[in-house]
């Protein structure tokens, strides 16, 4: 009989002795097609141009049983990007975890081809969190000195917009205050500060720890 255990779920492997395991999580799907795929947005972009046809045609041609099909016809089209977006964010949830333990952040991704990223505390040189609604939100990090990851590698888990040098981020995580409290004391003691006092909700992004490279 084997004496092997599988590692923990998001894990490559299991952790070496002396480090610990803090928190794992994966993105909410729904704040996930929210914040990186903006569906919200792109659902009320798309209503809005059905209604304006649908008016349309009802000037032009007045309620008739044409003019409803040619409506359904239009929402069919409106609905199909969204409820792609929705799919896909579903999907991505659903094949990645998050991991913060004493020692590192590791990101596990990819559903076909399942990548796993390990991020040492030596190597961040700043963590930002951003919190959204109903307590769901992105913790973003700032690699120190020439460290540089791929945006398109990291996409989605990426923070926006920051492309020249791409900040690995942890998105749409429910309970975000906490989980950010966890990995501010975690960069604390890895750099041997004492435990940052965390303010959350004071501004967009606040800083939570800077650690020296």
């Amino acid at each position: 009989m084997s004496d092997y255990t599988a590692p923990p779920t998001g894990l490559p492997e299991h952790l070496p002795a002396g480090e610990r395991l803090l928190w794992q999580g994966r993105p909410d799907w729904r704040a996930f097609a929210r914040s990186a795929f903006h569906v919200r947005g792109l659902t009320l972009y798309l209503t809005a141009v059905v209604a304006w046809c649908a008016v349309s045609l009802v000037m032009d041609q007045g309620w008739t049983q044409q003019t409803a099909l040619s409506v359904t016809r239009y929402a069919a089209i409106a609905a199909a990007p969204v409820l792609f977006l929705l799919a896909y964010a579903w999907l991505i949830a659903r094949s990645t975890t998050y991991t913060i333990t004493s020692k590192r952040v590791v990101m596990r991704q990819g559903s076909v081809v399942p990548m796993t990223i390990n991020i040492p505390y030596t190597r961040i040189e700043s963590a930002a969190l951003s919190t959204k609604v109903d307590g769901f939100g992105d913790i973003s990090l700032l690699l120190s000195g020439k460290d540089r990851l791929a945006y398109f590698m990291l996409w989605p888990h990426a923070r926006p917009w920051r492309v020249a040098k791409s900040e690995p981020s942890l998105r749409a995580v429910p309970d975000v205050v906490k989980v950010g409290q966890i990995l501010a004391r975690a960069l604390a003691a890895s750099a041997d500060l004492p435990a940052p006092a965390f303010a959350a909700g004071a501004e967009p992004l606040a800083t939570v720890q800077t650690v020296p490279a």
